[in-house]
């Protein structure tokens, strides 16, 4: 019986070792989160330049707020400038941050810092790419993500990489819905 107990304990330990072995491996992976993804538009390169440059017009395409409509936002300084500021509060006071602009190049890139406090703390960046084409304005969106290993092992755990794809996608197609369905 007790050589039993002790068979049963040590293959419950092997296998949580195991498993906490392969988790820090896969999280390896997630220290640094980089996603690349692109939409184009139909509309002048202004319009869909000035709706991520203006932060007063990130309610028409946030996938954030098209999740959480109750969600509390207000911009701070001058918008469409360095250091003009998002701020949001949502979720019943479970998420909270705010999204500051870094950089404005004029018609061709927007970079964006994000604070997020809750419902975690993190601190990803955006980067905008405009690119005029013949089927309208290429938007392509550059985020990226660095965190600790014990941050990166939770989100290998929760699946939080394929979560952020989906939101970002998301963005960017209610991005191009707010610019098009203004015609």
């Amino acid at each position: 019986m007790k050589k039993t107990v002790i068979t049963i304990v040590l293959v419950i330990a092997a296998g949580l070792v195991a498993f906490v072995g392969y988790g820090l491996y896969k999280a390896s992976g997630l220290k640094t989160i980089s996603l690349v993804n692109s939409v184009t538009v139909k509309g002048s390169k202004e319009e869909v330049y000035d709706m991520v440059r203006y932060l007063k017009n990130f309610p028409k395409w946030s996938p954030f707020l098209a999740e959480d409509p109750e969600q509390k936002y207000e911009v701070r300084g001058t918008d469409g400038t360095v250091g003009a500021q998002y701020r949001w509060d949502g979720n019943k006071g479970e998420d909270l941050g705010y999204q500051e602009i870094v950089k404005v190049t004029p018609m061709s890139y927007v970079g964006m810092k994000c604070d997020i406090q809750k419902p975690f703390v993190a601190h990803p960046t955006f980067e905008y790419y405009f690119m005029e084409t013949v089927n309208g304005v290429e938007v392509k969106q550059e985020f990226k993500l660095e965190s600790g290993m014990g941050d990166a092992f939770f989100m290998w755990l929760f699946g939080a990489k394929a979560g952020m794809e989906k939101t970002n996608r998301k963005g960017l197609e209610l991005l191009k819905k707010a610019v098009e369905g203004k015609k």
